[in-house]
């Protein structure tokens, strides 16, 4: 008789969710007849060789999982695809425990992993992936979040909510720094959901961005709020910016960490400090003093209790994962599209290039993006065109209006003039 074993591991960072993955598959393995086993901190032990990590999961362990933030069998970044001999361990642990499907949870990175372990394999071990990332930043058709975005979204417009309320109440300024990676998604959805001041994301600036760029994009959007009589203002940035950043730039910024999948450790950048100071800095040669606060949303919304889109999304694809892998489905990425399962072959959401996951960028190009760039205060080229308007900004800079068209104009001219939507007629009918 073959042996029915399922594994289930997860990779990456928290994301609200998991647990009410890991529930929702064990349940439904188990009631397939399958013996299901958590697999302890993603691949980290596996790829030791190391085979106790792994614990049997019940459906009376897990069946109330689903309610709390976190991860049940811990997590960890582990690369396993970083060495062979990390892919051939790993394999060989999983055969330890007889173990001939495998659930994994995690990001690009996780996918990646996953997609690798299988053909490694060579079909002896079956695999799909969960697709799971506050920085909704994979490749899944563009009205598909990945799970835990919208509770790391719901936290951190309820964390900007209350620093906005102090920002107006002590006359300051707060640059928060949201996670994202390579994408902004989760910093201008907390930006617009929460009516932020402005938010800037990696997508509007080219590759190459300098630092004078931010820095001047932040003080003009502090100098149009002076014209008007505020010194408050709340800027989200995505931490995406740090990686366009050029590489002189880059270079110059103290304790840049890569981790075990090469990417940089933007948490040790202490990019929201670099930034304030640059922008205190050039405020003070223009003769403002201003209170500037910077703020990471980043580790308060990773392990959050998911809300109730993301517990019913979660167990979704949970169920939908167990059952695909245990009626012989392998080597794809899980998805619910319009109200259905979908699953994504690993081939097809692999960049043919790079030999990795694609990843999903905001649309800059959307009406989502110019709705909330509308409602922004930052300087625009229309404000240099218009004299009235333009003698109120130099005014509160301190500076005439040819120098600050000389300090500033550079900054926007390349930017959209208008952002304009097109609306679709009324349908007679």
């Amino acid at each position: 008789m073959v042996e029915r074993r399922l594994g289930i591991l997860v990779g990456g960072g928290p994301a609200p969710g998991i647990n009410s993955v890991i529930g929702a598959a064990t349940i439904r393995a188990c009631l397939s007849g399958y013996e299901v086993f958590g697999i302890y901190d993603g691949f980290k032990w596996l790829i030791e060789g190391n085979t106790s990590h792994v614990h049997p999961l019940t459906i009376t362990e897990t069946s109330r999982i689903h309610f709390r933030g976190g991860s049940h069998i811990g997590i960890a970044r582990a690369n396993p695809t970083k060495d062979p001999k990390h892919l051939a361990r790993a394999l060989e642990s999983l055969r330890h425990h007889r173990i001939s499907k495998l659930i994994t949870i995690g990001g690009d990175d996780t996918a990646f992993s996953a997609h690798k372990l299988a053909e490694a394999s060579n079909g002896s071990l079956a695999v799909v992936h969960v697709p799971k990332t506050i920085d909704n930043d994979l490749d899944l058709p563009p009205d598909i979040v990945t799970f835990g975005f919208q509770t790391a979204r719901h936290i951190g417009v309820e964390i900007v909510k209350n620093l906005m309320v102090d920002a107006k109440t002590t006359s300051r300024w707060y640059f928060i720094v949201a996670m994202g990676r390579k994408a902004g998604h989760l910093a201008l959805g907390i930006g617009k959901a929460a009516g932020a001041t402005l938010s800037l994301i990696p997508e509007e600036f080219p590759p190459g961005l300098r630092l004078k760029t931010v820095v001047d994009t932040l003080a003009g959007a502090i100098i149009k709020r002076l014209a008007y009589g505020r010194q408050d203002g709340v800027a989200v940035l995505a931490e995406g910016l740090v990686e366009m950043l050029s590489d002189e730039d880059l270079s110059g910024l103290s304790g840049v960490e890569r981790d075990a999948h090469g990417h940089i450790r933007i948490a040790e950048v202490n990019f929201g400090d670099i930034v304030k100071h640059a922008v205190q800095e050039r405020l003070t040669k223009l003769g403002i003093k201003l209170t500037i606060q910077a703020k990471d949303i980043g580790y308060e919304v990773r392990c959050a209790d998911p809300i109730p889109f993301d517990m019913e999304y979660t167990r979704d694809l949970g169920y939908c994962a167990a059952r695909y892998i245990t009626e012989g489905g392998t080597s794809a990425l899980i998805s619910i599209q319009d109200g259905h399962f979908r699953p994504i072959p690993f081939a097809q959401i692999m960049d043919p290039e790079t030999g990795r996951m694609r990843v999903r960028m905001v649309d800059v190009e959307s009406d989502r993006y110019k709705i909330a760039r509308s409602y922004m205060l930052r300087l625009k080229p229309e404000d240099f065109d218009d004299d009235i308007e333009l003698r109120r900004l130099a005014a509160a800079a301190n500076l005439t209006t040819d120098d600050f068209k000389r300090e500033f104009l550079p900054l926007v001219q390349d930017g959209p003039r208008s952002l304009t939507m097109r609306m679709p007629k009324a349908s007679s009918g």
